[in-house]
């Protein structure tokens, strides 16, 4: 297949996003063509200024929207500050991407006042780091409203990096999501980095006889190693995807696939029945194309998760400020 029929898929292929990917869960395309026309324009606007004076900020609006929407449905929930809200939980510690959320927020009340929920503006800016950092684009189904819920108990519900892939499972499942999104959703390691805190303890005495996590690849666990040594800082920064954390594509599942993701959680994807299938189509076998699959069914996957127990109508509020109730 020579580059101009790739090109021709590509195209074909955002075509198709773009047109079809309108409805879910009561949202819809569109929202604020008439109350806030300018709104979409000002949050990709916003989310490009940060993202062009630090590329980390993409992967980091992208697990904010993710967190967001695994606690209390898709409300902004995770923006509200306080000592019990949901942002002060140990499971989200190391968000970020507030002050662009809050600085989007603030542009869009100057211009269309109480219009536009927090919740929509996560979600918009979510898929503006995807295209940003070379993804897929896709039109964001809108209209959610901002709950008046955020406890820090609820943050249980978010899978946890050490947790089983049959756990994952079920929550997803909780979430109304199948295997295959929780598969393709974990794709967005492919940008994005972790700490050596939740990646140190597979490479030493994880089987308690001193040997390292077998299924990592013996030629990926020195360079883990160098990384996060056994007295280094635990918060020393490791790749999500080896070698390509600020490009969005899908070699991350061939990294599965090989034995070189560097959580335990994305690693054992590959040795569950249920999602081995999922990470082989998109790791793929021919060079040069395993990529566009991933491309298509990504969109897909991030629309259900913006789906998730969504607020519209009369429910909930569209707060002024992002960090606080009305």
């Amino acid at each position: 297949m020579v580059a101009s029929e790739i090109a021709t898929i590509f195209f074909l292929f955002n075509a198709v996003l773009r047109g079809s990917l309108v409805q879910s869960q009561g949202l819809q395309r569109g929202f604020y063509d008439s109350s806030c026309p300018d709104a979409e324009d000002i949050v990709r606007s916003t989310v490009e200024k940060y993202y062009n004076n630090d590329a980390t900020i993409a992967p980091g609006l992208l697990r904010l929207h993710f967190h967001d929407c695994f606690v209390q449905g898709c409300d902004a929930s995770v923006l509200i500050s306080g000592a019990s809200s949901e942002r002060s939980a140990p499971q989200n510690f190391g968000l970020r991407g507030f002050e662009v959320i809050d600085d989007a927020k603030s542009q869009l009340e100057s211009t269309c006042p109480g219009v536009v929920s927090c919740a929509d503006i996560l979600a918009l800016a979510a898929r503006d780091s995807v295209d940003l950092t070379g993804g897929p684009s896709w039109s964001v189904p809108l209209g959610r409203r901002d709950g008046r819920i955020s406890s820090a108990a609820d943050a249980k519900a978010l899978p946890s990096p050490a947790e089983p892939v049959s756990v994952q499972r079920q929550k997803f499942a909780d979430q109304g999501m199948s295997d295959h999104d929780l598969v393709t959703l974990v794709g967005a390691h492919t940008i994005g980095k972790t700490d050596c805190a939740f990646v140190r303890y597979r490479l030493y005495n994880f089987t308690a006889t001193g040997n390292a996590d077998p299924s990592i690849s013996p030629a990926f666990l020195p360079q883990l190693r160098s990384l996060c040594p056994p007295n280094g800082d635990p918060a020393r920064r490791v790749a999500l995807d080896r070698d390509g954390a600020g490009s969005f594509d899908a070699a991350f599942f061939k990294n599965v696939r090989d034995g070189n993701a560097a959580l335990e959680s994305d690693q054992r994807l590959w040795g569950d029945d249920a999602t081995q299938g999922v990470v082989q189509k998109y790791a793929g076998n021919i060079r040069g194309l395993f990529g566009l699959r991933f491309t298509y069914e990504f969109p897909k996957a991030m629309v259900s998760l913006g789906g998730v127990a969504v607020k519209t109508g009369r429910q909930g509020e569209i707060r002024r400020k992002c960090s606080r109730f009305n």
